[in-house]
C-alpha cells in the first residue's frame, strides 16, 4: 500500500496544451493557487485544461499520454510501495501517483494482479482510492511528445523509476520531489517555479536552483526538487517543449 503525504488536448492541433491535474481539488482545494497557475501557463501561451477531483481515475492516468500536453502540472498525492513483514513496514522502490477513486477489489483486476496498480491511503480519516506506478504508465496509451513534467506530490523523485517512465514514454523532463513534503510548501513552491520556468524563461536547471534559494528546502522534510534527466537542465522550457 503506498502512503502519501474538460476537453482533452486535441493532438497535432497547433496549439500547445497544458494539464494541471489536481486530484487533492476534493479535499484540499486551492481555487487561487489553480487560479494563479492557470494564468501563467497561458500568458506563455499554452491552452490549459484543469482536471480535478473524481476526473482522477486509473482511465485517466492510462490515456494521459495519449491527449496530447507539452506541459503537465501534477498536484496530487504520491508515495512509496510499502509491505508488511509481520509487524514490520517495509518501503519498496515503487513510485505511485494517487487517484481520487475509490478503491476496490473488482476494478482493474488485471492492473491489480500485475501489480500496476495498488490501493493507498491518503490519509486515515479517508477510504482508500486506487494508486497507479511507474509500470503501469509505461503500458499507458499513446506517448507523450517532448512534454515536461511536474511531479510534485511526495516522493515523487525519491527514485528514478517514475520519471524513467515518464521520459521512455516520449516527455522531454520530469520534475519531483525527493522525499516527502507538506501541502502548504508544495503549493507555495509551485507559483514561484512556474513563474522562474515560464515568465522568466530561464532554463529548467536555473528555475529550480532559483525556486529552492527563494522557497527553500521543505521546512519540516528537508525535500527538494529535483529534474531528469540531467541534459533537460541546460534547456528552457520552450526548448523542452520542442524537442530541441
Amino acid at each position: 500500500m503506498p502512503a502519501s503525504c474538460h476537453t482533452p488536448a486535441a493532438e497535432d492541433s497547433g496549439v500547445n496544451k497544458a494539464a494541471i491535474i489536481d486530484q487533492l481539488y476534493l479535499r484540499e482545494p486551492n481555487p487561487e493557487l489553480i487560479a494563479a497557475a492557470t494564468g501563467i501557463l497561458e500568458s506563455y501561451g499554452f491552452e490549459v485544461d484543469v482536471w480535478q477531483g473524481t476526473d482522477i481515475t486509473v482511465d485517466f492516468y492510462r490515456q494521459l499520454p495519449s491527449l496530447g500536453y507539452k506541459f503537465i502540472l501534477l498536484r496530487v498525492h504520491s508515495g512509496l510501495l510499502v509491505s508488511l513483514e509481520g509487524d514490520k513496514v517495509i518501503t519498496l522502490d515503487t513510485t505511485y501517483l494517487f487517484t481520487a477513486e475509490n478503491y476496490t477489489m473488482t476494478r482493474y483486476v488485471a492492473d491489480q494482479l500485475s501489480d500496476k496498480v495498488s490501493n493507498a491511503l491518503m490519509s486515515d480519516d479517508t477510504p482508500l482510492v486506487f494508486a497507479v506506478n511507474s509500470e503501469f504508465l509505461k503500458n499507458a496509451d499513446g506517448e507523450f511528445n517532448h512534454t515536461v513534467v511536474l511531479a510534485l506530490g511526495c516522493e515523487s523523485f525519491k527514485y528514478d523509476d517514475m520519471p524513467m517512465a515518464f521520459i521512455e514514454k516520449g516527455a522531454s523532463a520530469y520534475v519531483g520531489w525527493s522525499d516527502v513534503v507538506s501541502l502548504e510548501h508544495v503549493d507555495a513552491v509551485i507559483v514561484r517555479l512556474l513563474e522562474n520556468l515560464l515568465s522568466a524563461n530561464v532554463t529548467l536547471s536555473q528555475g529550480i536552483s532559483l525556486t529552492m534559494e527563494e522557497m527553500g528546502t521543505d521546512p519540516h522534510f528537508g525535500s527538494y526538487l529535483k529534474y531528469y534527466p540531467l541534459e533537460s537542465g541546460n534547456r528552457t522550457i520552450a526548448e523542452l517543449i520542442r524537442g530541441d
